[in-house]
């Protein structure tokens, strides 16, 4: 934040420079502590629970087990998001618990290879969700974080919309 001195204590005020870490910004693709989800080309047509998913941190940055050995910075693996979930984090502890959280499923899915069956990005954040103890859980798997963002995920908009 930066301070505008006026002269006069009543009338000095902050001035935002940046967005507040938990507004979501779809125009510039800033989540923060999200789960987010986009559609997986003709698959999520015909079954449209099926799809790619990622995790932001607490600044909004997106990260997904892209493909073997690699996690995706801001940049997922079949495009943008089109539907999210911003979490609350009174669910995990603070801010810092959430990065960590997805700081520790990065560093080990870095690590791995990707398994389209049993391996893969919804492996990734369900790691990610039990390392923070989301909900208070440890057993997050890849169809409980398939369904969860299936059931409480919401439109970007009407072009993520049109998108899935």
């Amino acid at each position: 934040m930066h301070e505008i001195e006026s002269g006069d204590p009543a009338a000095d005020h902050e001035i935002e420079m940046f967005p507040k870490r938990s507004d979501v910004n779809v125009p510039q693709h800033r989540y923060p502590h999200c789960l987010v989800w986009c559609p997986l080309p003709i698959i999520s047509w015909i079954f449209p629970p099926i799809g790619h998913v990622g995790i932001a941190d607490s600044k909004g940055i997106i990260y997904d087990f892209a493909g073997p050995y690699y996690i995706g910075e801001d940049s997922m693996a079949f495009g943008w998001p089109t539907k999210y979930h911003q979490v609350d984090l009174n669910l995990v502890g603070d801010a810092d618990m959430w990065d960590h959280g997805v700081w520790e499923a990065n560093a080990e899915y870095k690590r791995r290879v990707h398994n389209l069956c049993c391996d893969n990005c919804h492996s990734h954040v369900a790691h990610a969700f039990n390392a923070m103890r989301y909900k208070g859980k440890s057993n997050w798997n890849m169809y409980s974080v398939g369904w969860f963002i299936f059931m409480h995920g919401r439109y970007t908009g009407f072009g993520g919309f049109l998108r899935t």
